[in-house]
């Protein structure tokens, strides 16, 4: 591993390009838990993604800010198992990537029955991913992997333990010791990352919890297990008691751009509405400068609007409003709920997505559910379903006890809402045989109406008509969508879904408002 060089320029921050700025976060919605590497002008970059299949989403970027899904790196029964009875945000744990030799280098944790940790490699980050290597040795969460100067591979986990590994068969050197674990006394150590930089062995890791006392701290020594000595700037970003949009900042990590400055990606939410606030998106992905002053590392401010990075912006196309369901497969922001059907089209009905019922609906952990992270604070999604032999319809998840679905069937389109213990049919309406379009609009509060109880947003859940007109069955309070009411870790997931017999979906539209 060739070590990673100093800035150019120590004590200064990136300036953004005269005018230019950018937005964060840089992947909005559920995206948390990244860890980014970056391979000659290219960055990769993964994140954790808990109870859904395909697992951990890999993103593309060219410039740090404008980020493409290029694939999911756990997308075959072989890698990945979620069986029906594990709870909800458990599954696929927070990952780190990296290159070393030729080849890229993932290792995470799938807390499930017969998960663990578990290590893939890809010459290609878009896949395929090999099935993994499983390291029956390393225990607890949020792996790294970091290689010296001799090829030894170490790995630390959250605790923060370490131990040394062979990643080729998995096997541990060794036995797992403690290493430097920031303030004593603070909830929650974890999110490992260890970097060689200039003649230190730097370790970062999140603490105070993933929630409103998240912080990033770290430390510097010798050698890649110590001793560490703590920044005396610790931590060296939180947001927590303060007033800013951006909160829950933690679960960092650093990467070098070509021209030498240095960039953290990182996990944070955007709260809404009155007290406590409440974030429905889950955590996701934002970027922050970093510099260097006295060899520690200095984050830059992080906020909604930041100045861009010094170099060309390499854009990314949006992706269509309308998904047709013509093509072969689904594009890979296309998630499901613990595994995939291996059918998803009927030779009677080309260009319609269909879905065959498991479990009874969304309360159940093998519902058949497929949908797409809410990335926007105000959206709109709708879908064109045919429940003749079936009942289903579209659905805001966040988990079998915290949902809202506008269902057709039997005749009749109704609005439920599950709500912790509490599970209600809102509204009913018959509607003739034959396709009908549902839709969900989702408005934000507005700060200007801040009450200490307002809400972070409404649903409005209803029937569109052909030339657009929408009939709202339905307005539902968003708060009980969010992870401050639900608990876990992820964030809404919008889709279709069957609840019984086979339900056929023509299209999908999903846009911002």
């Amino acid at each position: 591993m060739s070590d990673l060089m100093w800035p150019m320029v120590a004590g200064s921050e990136p300036d953004g390009r005269a005018g230019g700025a950018f937005a964060n976060p840089v992947i909005a919605g559920f995206h948390p838990d990244p860890s980014v590497c970056r391979v000659g002008e290219d960055y990769y970059l993964a994140c954790s993604s808990f109870e859904y299949f395909p697992g951990m989403p890999i993103f593309h970027s060219r410039d740090l800010v404008h980020w493409e899904q290029i694939g999911n790196a756990l997308e075959r029964p072989s890698q990945l198992t979620l069986p029906p009875g594990m709870p909800s945000s458990a599954g696929v744990y927070a990952p780190t990537l990296r290159h070393h030799d030729g080849r890229f280098w993932l290792i995470t944790t799938n807390v499930a029955p017969g998960g663990g940790n578990m290590l893939f490699t890809a010459t290609d980050p878009a896949g395929p991913w090999s099935d993994p290597v499983r390291l029956p040795g390393v225990g607890g969460i949020d792996p790294d992997l970091a290689w010296d100067e001799q090829g030894r591979c170490w790995c630390t986990v959250a605790g923060i333990q370490q131990v040394r590994i062979d990643p080729e068969t998995g096997q541990t050197i060794g036995e797992p010791r403690g290493l430097w674990s920031g303030k004593p006394g603070a909830q929650a150590p974890e999110a490992p990352h260890l970097y060689r930089i200039g003649p230190f062995w730097y370790l970062m890791i999140a603490e105070g919890g993933t929630e409103r006392g998240h912080a990033v701290s770290i430390a510097r020594g010798p050698a890649p297990d110590g001793p560490f000595e703590p920044c005396p700037g610790n931590p060296i970003l939180t947001h927590r008691g303060t007033n800013r949009p951006i909160q829950n900042t933690g679960h960092a990590d650093l990467v070098q751009a070509p021209d030498g400055s240095w960039w953290m990606v990182l996990l944070a939410v955007r709260p809404q509405g009155g007290t406590p606030g409440w974030h429905v998106l889950g955590r996701e992905t934002f970027l922050a400068p970093v510099s260097w002053v006295d060899g520690w590392p200095v984050v830059g401010e992080l906020a909604p609007v930041m100045a861009a990075p010094p170099w060309p912006a390499h854009p990314v196309a949006a992706p269509p409003v309308r998904d047709d369901f013509d093509g072969d497969r689904l594009h890979p922001r296309w998630i499901w709920v613990r595994s995939r059907p291996d059918e998803l089209r009927s030779a009677e009905r080309p260009g319609w997505l269909t879905l065959r019922a498991r479990g009874a609906g969304l309360d159940e952990p093998d519902v058949t559910f497929v949908g797409r992270r809410q990335q926007h604070q105000s959206c709109r999604a709708r879908t064109l379903v045919d429940a003749t032999g079936g009942r289903g319809g579209l659905a805001m998840r966040v988990d079998e006890a915290h949902h809202y679905e506008i269902e057709a069937g039997d005749g009749q389109v109704r609005v439920l809402a599950r709500t912790a213990s509490l599970r209600s049919t809102v509204a009913t309406r018959a509607v003739p045989d034959g396709p009908v379009r549902l839709r969900i609009d989702v408005i934000a509060c507005s700060p200007q109406q801040w009450h200490p109880r307002l809400e972070p947003d409404t649903l409005h859940l209803g029937i569109e008509d052909a030339d657009g007109t929408f009939d709202v069955l339905a307005e539902l309070d968003g708060r009980y969508l969010s992870t401050e009411v639900a608990g876990g870790f992820t964030g809404r997931v919008i889709g279709m879904y069957a609840a019984c017999g086979e339900v056929g979906f023509d299209w999908f539209d999903y846009e911002p408002l």
